[in-house]
């Protein structure tokens, strides 16, 4: 509220509000109605007016109340500071997408980069042609990079627990064997021993030889042989499409539609291969810094990310969690 210290008074934006209502209406009574208020409340508003402003605003002039010269000249001042105030407090309208001219940076492993990116520029082109796209490989530690915007959104397995992170599930996966037209496991069905057998090549960041797998076939008392260990998904699919290793894939779930993360093995011309073990699944998120939660043109990105995962229609598709 404001109030007079001296002759520096503490600015109220009610009083303000308070004094358009007055002017324009030049009524204790229907300025009262218009704030919806009561016509004691107005009149002592009226009172600190006058003393503030040291000019009596409204006088009465038989059965009406007239405005001084000071009040004429501030009547269409007070009305501009009132929109202006309304402006400054009303929620922003929703975006057009159409209008948007922004580059977004997106953090993903290579895999889900190769899969999002064609269709995130795609659904750019037709509906926000404005917006670019920056793909980064997963080198930054992602709650300092969504903190200081050197990243707008992660997507992919998200395992940190920044506080202040927001994160989205998008879609539970399986893991499946990829393999090259005519690979020996493509003739008969695929059993742990085979698996086993066959030669593999791991996607490991940090260089490690075993993984979910490993454990899985140790629980029928089998082994499988790694022989190379390499830190691109998209650099193991090539590997496999042009020999005989295997490596694993993210694909839907069984009887569901393919995921788009699956795509890429497709154009290498992969054949994708149920697993005969019980493999942890994977859940692929995506996760942004609360500043972005409200703005228009990010709540588009989440939204062509959902499309393009599928999960627009689901429950909750536009609900985020704190992680």
């Amino acid at each position: 509220m404001m109030q007079v210290s001296g002759s520096n008074p503490v600015l109220d934006a009610n009083l303000a509000i308070a004094l358009d209502a007055l002017l324009t209406e030049e009524s204790v009574t229907k300025a009262a109605a218009r704030l919806h208020t009561s016509p004691a409340a107005m009149s002592r508003t009226l009172g600190r007016l006058r003393r503030i402003l040291r000019d009596p605003l409204l006088v009465r002039a038989g059965q009406v109340m007239v405005p001084t010269p000071r009040a004429i000249a501030l009547r269409e001042e007070a009305a501009g500071v009132v929109r202006r105030l309304t402006a400054l407090l009303t929620p922003e309208t929703p975006v057009d997408p159409a209008t948007l001219s922004s580059t977004f940076t997106v953090q993903a492993a290579d895999l889900i980069g190769a899969a999002l990116a064609p269709a995130l520029l795609r659904l750019s082109r037709q509906e926000a042609p404005g917006v670019s796209l920056r793909m980064r490989a997963e080198e930054l530690e992602a709650g300092p990079a969504l903190r200081d915007g050197r990243v707008d959104l992660e997507i992919g397995s998200i395992d940190h627990v920044d506080p202040e992170t927001r994160v989205e599930d998008l879609v539970t996966l399986r893991m499946a064997a990829a393999v090259r037209p005519g690979h020996p496991l493509t003739g008969k069905p695929l059993t742990p021993a085979r698996l086993a057998a066959a030669e593999h090549v791991v996607v490991s960041r940090r260089g490690r030889f075993s993984g979910a797998m490993d454990a899985a076939l140790a629980e029928h008392g089998l082994q499988r042989r790694v022989i190379a260990v390499l830190p691109s998904h998209l650099a193991a699919m090539t590997f496999a499409a042009v020999s005989d290793v295997i490596c694993l894939v993210p694909a839907a779930p069984v009887g569901e539609p393919p995921s788009p993360i699956t795509a890429p093995a497709s154009v290498l011309g992969l054949h994708v291969l149920d697993i005969p073990l019980s493999l942890p699944p994977l859940t692929i998120g995506m996760a942004w810094h609360p500043r972005h939660t409200a703005d228009g043109a990010h709540q588009w990105l989440r939204g062509a990310v959902r499309q393009i995962f599928g999960t627009t229609d689901l429950p909750g598709a536009s609900e985020q969690r704190d992680v």
